[in-house]
């Protein structure tokens, strides 16, 4: 079957940024497996996404190098997608390499044979940057 890798996000307000992860991401095995996060989920953590979980996972789905988009539904679930899915590496944007290491999370995966890879974001991008700046533009409109 060859080597999977599977990665998640939120994926909100899609970017330069994203589509690069993703790319990286795939170029590391054979086959790219990424979760999307439910709107649900993301509510739980505090954040509210532009776009709902339908729209995000579709745009994730019409990258061709996306093999297969599922719903991450928590934080746990990780884990057991990884097993799952026969995954061999597991995908971090490097804004996580100092967190992940101290989750249970990044022992498990290590106990299953899958590798964590952090890459690098891309520079000047991100969605809350996006959001931010057209909330700003919104409030000097609005004067």
């Amino acid at each position: 079957m060859g080597k999977t890798v599977i990665t998640y996000g939120t994926f909100d307000c899609f970017h330069y940024g994203h589509y690069n992860l993703l790319k990286r991401a795939a170029a590391l095995g054979d086959r790219l497996i990424v979760g999307v996060s439910s709107d649900k989920m993301c509510r739980e953590k505090g954040k509210v996404p532009f776009f709902d979980e339908a729209y995000r996972s579709q745009i994730v789905s019409d990258l061709v190098f996306v093999d297969q988009v599922i719903l991450e539904e928590s934080m746990e679930q990780k884990v057991e997608d990884a097993r799952r899915f026969g995954a061999s590496c597991f995908v971090l944007g490097s804004d996580y390499r100092d967190v992940f290491p101290k989750m249970k999370e990044y022992a498990e995966l290590l106990a299953l044979g899958c590798e964590v890879v952090f890459l690098e974001r891309t520079p000047d991008i991100s969605s809350s940057q996006i959001k931010r700046k057209l909330a700003e533009e919104n409030e000097l409109k609005k004067r």
